[in-house]
């Protein structure tokens, strides 16, 4: 893999480039759905390439290896093969999921051992296991074992843990070079900056993170309970150390707003389950504000979903159709606002990079995250 810094903005660290992988190239910024258990949830795969135009998409993990097992992800010759998507694929290690897991999971220096949320057997997730279970399942870009601190701990737990990440770190980096990818395409392992909410940690984290030169560096443990403000300062802090000729990602947000605002800081890469998820609560997000489509003013509100959209569905449906889908509870319903939803993110940050080209980012960025936070 490699990235090319292509544009810089001058009133901000916002930056546009290009990261090249053997599945294809990625303008950044960039947005990432999320595709769990290998599918990005009521989504065909030809909609997410030709009208959502998404150029790199996430699995999961620790998912993956319960279900459908990497067996069967090696038989098929790897995730690419086995759910059609021939681009480029990121899949992150387990680790929020072990986080997340917090009554079912026990952390040691070796690794983390789990009981599965779907049989409750148990299973060991180490540092080499995470990449060789990544090798097996295909990403082209695999992400280093951590523990994703939640955002209320404590100062020494937040230390203990971020320590413990590092020593993680250390034996995935060993063990990724010394293994090969199994497809015939390359690969690349990218680290994680800890630290919760404390800029000494966040500090110390992104230097070891740093010092450790791969190919791209990711920001963890923020959007997971921590004051928003704390989470653009913990940013901030991590990316005046991270180089700047490698691609910052940054793991589980969010909001438009957010991404907006981490791409100010200097982020190139986001995913977040967020446009797929509220999608299927009935939320959308759109260019002039947030949309619940199970409201009563829609009922009779025929004009189109979204007047700017890009994608085919804000063309074909109109607000009171959506709504009457969700009232009845029909699947379809699912489907048009997580392809809409998906298509905005895409195109927000599509946006983004135009305006950090032509050098008026900051200002439309102003205005942007004033229209983005209305409910319509």
């Amino acid at each position: 893999m490699t990235f090319e810094l292509q544009y810089k903005d001058s009133q901000s660290n916002a930056r546009a480039g290009v990261i090249t992988t053997d599945h294809g190239i990625i303008e950044t910024p960039v947005f990432m759905p999320v595709g769990t258990v290998a599918s990005v949830k009521a989504v065909h795969m030809h909609e997410l390439k030709e009208d959502i135009k998404a150029r790199i998409i996430l699995g999961n993990t620790y998912h993956l290896y319960l279900r459908p097992g990497i067996d069967t992800l090696e038989k098929a010759g790897g995730l690419h093969k086995f759910n059609g998507w021939d681009k480029p694929i990121l899949t992150d290690s387990g680790g929020f999921q072990v986080f997340s897991l917090t009554g079912n999971r026990k952390l040691t220096e070796e690794g983390a051992t789990f009981r599965s949320h779907i049989d409750g057997s148990k299973h060991l997730f180490t540092p080499e296991r995470a990449v060789d279970i990544q090798r097996s399942i295909g990403a082209d870009i695999i992400m280093a074992f951590d523990e994703c601190t939640p955002g209320n701990a404590d100062y020494q737990y937040a230390k203990k843990s971020m320590e413990l990440t590092h020593r993680w770190l250390e034996r995935g980096v060993k063990h990724f070079d010394n293994t090969e990818a199994k497809y015939g395409y390359s690969q690349t392992f990218f680290p994680i900056v800890q630290g919760c909410v404390y800029p000494d940690l966040r500090k110390q984290s992104a230097e070891f993170i740093a010092s450790q030169n791969r190919e791209g560096n990711a920001i963890g443990g923020l959007a997971v309970g921590e004051p928003t403000e704390k989470m653009y300062e913990m940013i901030e802090i991590v990316n005046e150390i991270l180089p700047t000729d490698k691609p910052r990602y940054l793991m589980g947000v969010g909001t438009p707003q957010n991404i907006l605002e981490g791409i100010e800081r200097g982020v190139d890469m986001f995913d977040c389950v967020m446009p797929t998820r509220n999608g299927r609560n009935g939320m959308l997000f759109t260019s002039q504000g947030v949309m619940n489509m199970r409201n009563e003013k829609w009922k009779n509100d025929f004009s189109l979903l979204d007047e700017f959209g890009t994608s085919y569905v804000d063309k074909a449906y109109s607000k009171a159709y959506l709504r009457h889908l969700f009232i009845s509870k029909e699947l379809l319903a699912m489907q048009i606002a997580s392809i809409h939803n998906l298509a905005f993110y895409l195109w927000l940050v599509d946006e983004a990079r135009k305006h950090i080209i032509a050098g008026d980012f900051s200002t439309w960025k102003t205005g942007m995250v004033q229209q983005l936070g209305q409910r319509l």
